[in-house]
């Protein structure tokens, strides 16, 4: 019965939505105030019941429902009940309600805190996501219809869950994903409202600005977590392969980089509006082009779910439709609403621009690399792999050329600026990045020019945010007193950069420096790897509530002092028999020490196992996670809460909405 009752909540989620897309975008077009007046109680009521669809799924998996087919194929009555919840999502139909669900709650979101729009501006944005809600509703129910039954013949018991996925990384990573996946159609839906205003203005820049930084936020966070997750999980000690489904999610987050500047600027100068509705234009549907590599069988990766290539139809339908329709609305109205606002060649508008077309040129460089190979299989042109030597080329020369420029941004000046004045602020703390840069890496594995060449960057950029800083509090009348009056935005971009930095010091680091050694141990063997010995001190079986597991145990001392004690596993799974590899990691700021078991070889307790020495490697994921902060930080800027919403004109209309849809 529960899950009759999730389908059925999910049905009239559908209908609520289809009524959010036309009654509202009517009432905006008549403007008829009723009609426009009851988006946000529809907002609502697609969420309530999206969120009665998402608990009835969840109730099934708990209670072992193996009568419902995603339940049965994804779960089993030995999984702990913490993976049986998330096992809900690790599977194709259940993801796809996550996401519904999750759409649900941006659109109520929007629907709750912006009251203060006007009405006809809500009332279009929340249209515009009424209909991306209708496409991914009848996307689950039409052909990923998470209630579906098996009967009479129910199963005694189900197949279990990928091993891969029982882990605490699914748990917290695809919800994060998701947020940043689907909070930029909120940008989008802002930008669609503005077209079809036919108002792009600062106004509309700085409704739409503290949600796409929400959005972007979570997404780094999703994507921090899913690279910390194959890091560990996988066995291999990669932080990051250019997989294809890596790169899906990486795409959105490369064009909502640039969508968050250029929204700066579209807000502070009113310049840049037809380009920042390009961005946001851009940026959904990356996120959407990432739902149909993920979900259509077009790749095959750990991370794909679904391989029917009728689903895959559908969302390659439902993007052409939304970004052939967007772009169409687009042609005709940015022409209409360009920016006459003039600025110097030496300004903080240029440096913002350049930051753009580097975003850019990374994005389609990812997208060209990831959707060459499936393009040429299709057309039967050949088999062809497109991996990290592409991508590294082009990717890392890219965010060389960025991070000087983001150096000299938050110094520099709207309108017009000099480079005497650049010089100025700028020559101590350069000075100050090209020592670091040359006596830093000394301290490390021997010094190394690509490392010299990261810190010195990374340098240049802390130092430029240092001395931003000490710019704006210097002619308070104390420290703490400068501190507070600055806003929460600024705050934002200061540990957003700071985070970039650590994460490009990180990256390079680990790059040069990682040392692996992959060799045959028995127990009592020992290896030293970077001054550290590993000492194979034997082997155990311990049995876990679903699995069990042979434990490889090492002693890890250096210079004869105890520093850690590891213990690998390679696991076999009751229900399915699946073998996977848990790795041990010493975990530190400045190194990871990490050990994973192969297979047995030949007799006597020997194993093929694989140890890493990593530096420096957490400062990717604490990079990222400040990054992630910065942007959760901005909405806190009071600015972002004055909106007030325009007068009404005489005969109901309100006097600053724009021309009629």
């Amino acid at each position: 019965m529960i899950p009759e009752i999730g389908h059925f909540a999910l049905i009239l989620a559908l209908c609520l939505a289809v009524t959010l897309a036309v009654v509202p975008l009517w009432g905006a077009w008549r403007r008829n105030l009723g009609a426009m007046a009851l988006a946000p109680s529809l907002a609502v009521g697609v969420l309530v019941f999206s969120v009665i669809a998402f608990a009835c799924l969840a109730t099934a998996f708990l209670q072992d429902d193996f009568s419902v087919r995603v339940v049965a194929a994804n779960s089993n009555s030995l999984l702990p009940p913490i993976y049986k919840f998330s096992a809900l999502w690790g599977n194709h139909e259940g993801s796809l309600l996550l996401w519904v669900t999750i759409l649900a709650g941006w659109m109520a979101a929007v629907a709750t805190f912006s009251q203060q729009l006007p009405t006809v501006v809500l009332a279009r944005v929340l249209a515009v996501m009424g209909i991306i809600a209708v496409g991914f509703l009848s996307f689950s129910l039409l052909t990923s219809n998470p209630f579906e039954r098996l009967l009479p013949s129910t199963p005694a018991d189900g197949n279990d869950l990928n091993p891969l996925l029982q882990d605490p990384g699914l748990i917290i990573h695809p919800p994060l994903l998701y947020m940043g996946y689907v909070g930029f159609s909120v940008a989008f839906a802002f930008a669609i409202a503005a077209l079809l205003g036919g108002r792009l203005d600062a106004a509309w820049a700085r409704w739409s600005r503290p949600w796409t930084n929400v959005a972007w936020a979570f997404l780094s966070a999703g994507i921090m977590l899913g690279s910390w997750w194959a890091y560990y999980e996988l066995g291999w000690g990669g932080w990051w392969f250019w997989d294809p489904v890596e790169n899906a999610s990486f795409m959105p987050w490369l064009a909502g980089t640039a969508l968050l500047h250029s929204l700066a600027v579209t807000e502070k100068r009113g310049l840049f509006k037809s380009w920042t509705v390009l961005l946001a234009i851009f940026a959904f549907s990356l996120s959407l082009l990432g739902t149909f590599l993920v979900r259509s069988g077009v790749l095959t990766s750990v991370h794909a779910f679904a391989t029917d290539p009728a689903r895959g139809l559908f969302i390659l339908v439902f993007l052409a439709l939304v970004v052939g329709g967007s772009l169409g609305l687009y042609a005709m109205r940015a022409p209409t609403v360009t920016s006459r606002i003039g600025f110097a060649w030496l300004s903080r508008e240029t440096l913002l621009l350049f930051n753009n077309l580097v975003f850019t040129v990374a994005t389609l460089t990812v997208l060209f690399g990831t959707l060459f190979p499936l393009v040429m299989d299709a057309f039967e042109l050949g088999k062809y792999s497109v991996g990290p030597p592409y991508f590294n080329a082009i990717f890392v020369p890219l965010m060389a050329l960025l991070m000087p420029v983001m150096g000299i941004g938050p110094l520099s000046r709207w309108k017009q600026d000099s480079a005497a004045r650049w010089r100025a602020e700028l020559l101590l703390p350069g000075l100050a990045a090209v020592a670091c840069g040359l006596l830093l890496p000394l301290f490390g594995q021997g010094y190394n020019l690509w490392v010299a060449l990261a810190v010195t960057l990374a340098a240049w950029l802390v130092l430029g945010l240092a001395r931003d800083l000490h710019n704006r509090i210097r002619s308070a009348p104390s420290i703490a007193r400068g501190l507070r009056r600055l806003p929460a935005s600024y705050w934002g971009m200061q540990l957003a950069h700071f985070g970039f930095a650590a994460c490009v010091v990180g990256a390079v680091a680990v790059t040069q420096y990682s040392i692996e050694h992959d060799l045959k141990m028995a127990p009592g063997d020992s290896e030293t790897l970077a001054g550290y010995r590993f000492e194979f001190l034997g082997l155990a079986r311990v049995e876990g509530p679903n699995y069990l597991a042979q434990e490889a145990r090492f002693a890890v001392t250096r210079n004869g002092r105890p520093v850690a004690r590891l213990a690998a596993q390679k696991r076999r799974y009751l229900a399915s028999g699946s073998v996977m590899t848990e790795a041990a990691i010493d975990d530190g700021l400045f190194r990871d020490l990490y050990v994973a078991m192969g297979e047995p070889v030949g007799s006597g307790g020997a194993w093929a196992i694989r140890l890493h020495y990593k530096p420096m490697v957490r400062w990717l994921w604490l990079g990222a996670l400040f990054m992630a902060i910065g942007g959760l930080t901005t909405v806190a800027d009071r600015r972002y809460r004055r909106h007030r919403a325009p007068a009404r004109a005489p005969g109901g209309r309100e006097a600053a909405h724009g021309t009629p849809a």
